[in-house]
């Protein structure tokens, strides 16, 4: 270890510390359920963080400190050059004398919950001195300021490093460039739905949470505390507020949001400088390279256009955002959450909402600076243009939300707000600016959540589960007309004879998953060849592939052609092309690395739903890696559960692959086959339902 680091170590285990520490521990029970959850009973609010805090870090303090070497802008310190611009890129805005200055101003609850935080996870390093941590030895309060928001990528990873890159340095040094021709079949994203009171069976409001992520993004625990805490859900590692969950009376859901709400400015010339330096590891230890970084009133510049600089303004308001993310997990009721809405700091989110006494809602992203609607915001603007200055931001009256419809249900799948509770119920969007949202048509997964919404009554728990893993895909309804027909018209040729059997089978398909369903592989590797060929062209024409292809644009030549790679590469990799979905799409986790190894040769499970992208509500990304034929899946369904408030709060939830990132944990695998199928187990939300189901008590460090 260097000087620096033994310095930091030797700090983290000041005797006054440890004391503190150990005293705090004293007033935190830690109980760990039958799936290896915790549920985190403190005194104070500050004793839940602290423990929380040292309960996630026994699970996976490789996932923690990754997520604050990423926020706090040190990831090369670890990874090494390659990541240099991505640290600057976050150094841009992350500046830690700032956020110390930020912290010191802090409410003073605040500042205890932040003190609780960093405690927590030095006295877990204090207590388990054979975790060796990549580069954080000791957390220091401010650093919770750095990660306030819980999505999977932040405001700021919009800024495009290639390009920061080539403004500050070398632009090879920031990675392989993305190609025009890359397809995407699994848009990173979630579902929410809310159903109220009146269409339910027990009458009661009913909330589904099913956050879209890369899997292991998050922990699931309980936080409780004698100041009024108890909330249940979906935690990023390294975070102390329950991100996706609920509370005994209220639940809450995030999805990401489609608003234009990060704008460019074409500037004339910067109008300030600083420097900023990003150490970086290297064969031989640790080296700095010093850039001197340009700002405008709008915020840092980012890249150049033309002769034209171009900076950047995002939201950044880290004091406000953690108060948001952290006080809206003890709201009770909806006027409770939209007055946590009025610092309006939730960025990047659309939430869904529902509460025992009955109130749905969908709530469009609440950071949205009031602009000039005669520029296109989508574009870089004139910066030196008056006319382009924000004029506050959208109060909640004039943001398209949605709350307590008459269709009785809200839902959002990262589509537009102007179907969010179906036709009569929805924002229309001639009434709002055209910066509110960005998305030009109904996407695979919004069809499919309002086929399976619209007109229904009785809910429950389980008929919502059972809606949320409907099996139809509409992408595939809507894309495989054409491609029969272009079979149909075909003049008789090698096509006609090497596809009948194949199109047969797509003919006679009713659209929907199944780990038995050879059309759903043959749809699935179709879908990817025919997007790989047509994604230039749909961008293009402003739309996507599906709506490409389901308007009768494709060329037959390339319906086809797609269709005989598929069926080539299906034989090629599993010897022949009627090879069932669930041979092929499969649930594996044999490691906990942050990108995670996969082997054909190694156990794994079949995952009968599709990635997002072909409108399947329960997403599973995958795809083939360099040493495998089988695609394993990353992403999609993260944390599921459906809560029903009524007298008492009940749940059901599963979480992918366990809750342990410990190889040698019980814990580590045990939920897969339950997260494949949607067998969602009981939440143990009350103290008194962990009676019979505790794998064990203790206080932190003990």
């Amino acid at each position: 270890m260097t000087p620096l680091v033994l310095l930091l170590v030797a700090l983290a285990q000041q005797p006054q510390d440890v004391t503190r520490w150990e005293r705090q521990a004293q007033n935190v029970t830690i109980i760990r359920d039958d799936w290896g959850i915790a549920h985190v009973y403190g005194k104070t609010d500050a004793d839940a963080v602290f423990g929380m805090e040292y309960a996630q870090a026994e699970d996976d303090f490789n996932r923690i400190e990754t997520n604050y070497l990423n926020s706090l802008g040190r990831l090369a310190e670890a990874d090494g050059e390659a990541v240099m611009f991505q640290d600057l890129r976050q150094k841009l805005f992350v500046d830690p004398d700032s956020l110390r200055a930020q912290y010191a101003k802090s409410p003073v609850w605040l500042r205890h919950l932040m003190d609780a935080f960093a405690d927590g996870l030095n006295y877990f390093l204090y207590k388990h001195p054979d975790v060796k941590p990549r580069v954080i030895t000791h957390f220091e309060p401010w650093m919770a300021l750095s990660f306030t928001e819980g999505s999977i990528g932040g405001d700021i990873e919009r800024i495009n490093v290639r390009d920061l890159a080539a403004l500050y340095g070398d632009s090879a040094a920031a990675g392989p460039k993305t190609q025009d021709g890359d397809f995407d079949t699994d848009p990173s994203g979630s579902n929410g739905i809310a159903i109220a009171p009146r269409l339910a069976a027990n009458h009661h409001a009913l909330l589904w949470i099913n956050p879209h992520t890369s899997f292991y993004f998050r922990s699931e625990l309980q936080m409780v505390s004698d100041e009024g805490l108890n909330a249940y859900g979906a935690v990023t590692w390294g975070q102390f507020f329950i991100y996706q969950g609920f509370n005994a009376t209220a639940g809450w859901m995030h999805t990401s949001s489609g608003v234009d709400n990060i704008d460019e400015f074409l500037e004339n010339q910067p109008q300030g400088s600083h420097k900023i330096t990003v150490p970086y590891k290297t064969g031989s230890g640790v080296a700095r390279k010093t850039f001197t970084v340009y700002y405008t009133q709008h915020g840092p510049v980012i890249r150049k256009e033309g002769n034209r600089l171009v900076s950047i303004s995002l939201m950044w308001q880290p004091v406000n955002a953690l108060i948001q993310s952290y006080s809206r997990t003890k709201a009770r009721d909806l006027a409770a959450f939209r007055k946590v809405m009025d610092l309006h700091t939730n960025s990047s989110n659309n939430t869904i909402f529902a509460d025992a006494a009955g109130n749905v809602a969908y709530l469009h992203s609440n950071y949205i600076p009031r602009r000039d609607t005669s520029f296109d915001w989508t574009q870089p603007v004139d910066g030196s243009n008056p006319a382009t200055a924000y004029k506050g931001v959208l109060s909640f009256d004039e943001t398209p939300n949605v709350v307590n419809p008459a269709s009785g249900w809200v839902y959002n799948s990262n589509n537009w707000p102007w179907s969010a509770a179906g036709e009569g119920s929805s924002p229309k969007r001639e009434n709002y600016p055209r910066y509110v949202e960005t998305g030009t048509e109904e996407s695979a997964r919004g069809y499919h959540a309002l086929r399976v919404l619209a007109g229904k009554t009785n809910w429950t728990m389980n008929t919502l589960r059972d809606a949320a893993f409907d099996s139809y895909l509409p992408a595939f309804e809507r894309m495989i007309p054409p491609l029969l027909s272009a079979y149909d018209q075909a003049a008789s040729d090698s096509f006609k004879t090497k596809l009948a059997e194949p199109i047969a089978a797509l003919r006679g398909w009713d659209y929907r998953w199944g780990a038995e369903s050879v059309p759903t592989s043959l749809a699935v590797y179709w879908g990817g060849f025919i997007g790989r060929r047509l994604v230039r062209d749909a961008r293009a024409a402003g739309i996507s592939v599906i709506q490409y292809v389901a308007t009768s644009r494709a060329r037959p030549a390339d319906l086809l052609g797609s269709l005989a790679d598929a069926v080539d590469t299906l034989t090629a990799n599993f010897g022949t092309w009627k090879t069932p979905w669930g041979a092929i799409n499969r649930f594996q986790r044999i490691n906990d690395d942050i990108a995670p190894h996969f082997d054909d040769a190694q156990p794994s499970i079949p995952a009968a739903f599709t990635a997002g992208g072909w409108g399947s509500l329960a997403a599973f990304g995958a795809r083939p890696y360099p040493n495998t034929k089988k695609w394993y899946g990353t992403s999609g369904n993260s944390f599921v559960a459906v809560v029903e408030f009524g007298d008492s709060v009940r749940a059901r939830a599963v979480t992918a692959g366990g809750e342990s990132g410990s190889t040698r944990s019980p814990h580590f695998n045990d939920q897969a086959e339950r997260y494949v199928s949607g067998n969602l187990r009981d939440v143990y939300f009350y103290r008194s339902q962990l009676v019979g189901h505790t794998e064990r008590e203790y206080h932190p460090g003990r």
